[in-house]
């Protein structure tokens, strides 16, 4: 479902125009159930969204800028006024892939009506196109109230990250056969209540392949095998800019390392003074 356009970057460096400028919609995601693959990976700003958008059918502002961003030991403290300023970010600098912001933990648990507030406020906040929310049959009543309203839902199953308290780790999910129970109940729930799709993470693969071929929405794994309808990532993952990473993770680059050497070489030319040179500096008029 990508494309191909060219930016324009004349004008503003900060706001590219494309041409021809034609997002995606949520109805387009979901009837690409069982056909292309469908691509999303997480972006927190605008550069990272410019870079990423011409390959993504959708973009996640995910919950996970409270590790990748803030440093924060989980997503649990991120708040709703982080994810509605990076998502407003990652909107401006998008203009093929759909948007969709996480919602964050504690602004949507309590009530499907505590859900719509927020949900309604990221909306308005951000201009994405929709939200993601953790949890299986115990939101499905708040995805069918968000969705009735007109807030299209993606879903989270599997490895929840904000429950990892809870949970009590990261490890993968769906090796009892209570869990694995737990898990298909979930997805179908979901599935029923109106999300448009899901994200499936940290699962043993049958169970992925199980509920791809049950539920009538598209599945995106990470961690959840190749035979999902569509893969997510962490950007910066993805791209090597971290020592550790999950075993689901493929590095596709080392920006790492790129980006140490060039901080070393600067550092070496601004104490040796061969940097800035006379092209870097300003000259006075003749």
């Amino acid at each position: 479902m990508s494309t191909t356009y060219t930016i324009d970057t004349s004008t503003s460096r900060a706001t590219p125009t494309p041409a021809p400028m034609k997002r995606l919609t949520i109805p387009a995601i979901r009837k690409a159930k069982g056909k292309t693959p469908l691509v999303m990976l997480t972006a927190y700003t605008v550069r990272t969204a410019q870079l990423l958008d011409p390959h993504c059918d959708m973009l996640l502002v995910g919950d996970s800028l409270g590790q990748v961003i803030y440093g924060l030991p989980s997503t649990v403290p991120v708040t709703l006024e982080m994810m509605c300023a990076h998502g407003a970010a990652v909107v401006r600098g998008s203009y093929h892939a759909v948007v969709l912001i996480d919602m964050p933990f504690g602004s949507y648990e309590a009530s499907p009506e505590q859900a719509f507030h927020s949900a309604a406020r990221i909306l308005k906040e951000t201009g994405a196109a929709g939200v993601k929310l953790e949890g299986g049959e115990a939101m499905a009543p708040t995805i069918a109230f968000l969705s009735a309203r007109g807030i299209p839902v993606m879903g989270h199953i599997g490895l929840t990250p904000q429950a990892v308290n809870q949970l009590g780790g990261y490890g993968a999910r769906g090796r009892s056969e209570a869990e694995r129970a737990k898990i298909i109940a979930d997805a179908k729930a979901i599935d029923s209540a109106g999300a448009f799709a899901f994200v499936i993470e940290g699962v043993v693969e049958p169970i992925a392949v199980e509920i791809t071929n049950s539920v009538s929405c598209p599945t995106i794994g990470i961690g959840a095998s190749v035979h999902c309808d569509g893969q997510v990532l962490v950007a910066e993952d993805m791209l090597g800019l971290f020592d550790r990473t999950a075993r689901f993770v493929k590095r596709y680059a080392d920006m790492s390392g790129l980006i140490g050497d060039a901080a070393q070489k600067y550092a070496a030319e601004v104490r040796d003074r061969s940097f800035p040179t006379p092209d870097q500096t300003y000259a006075p008029k003749d």
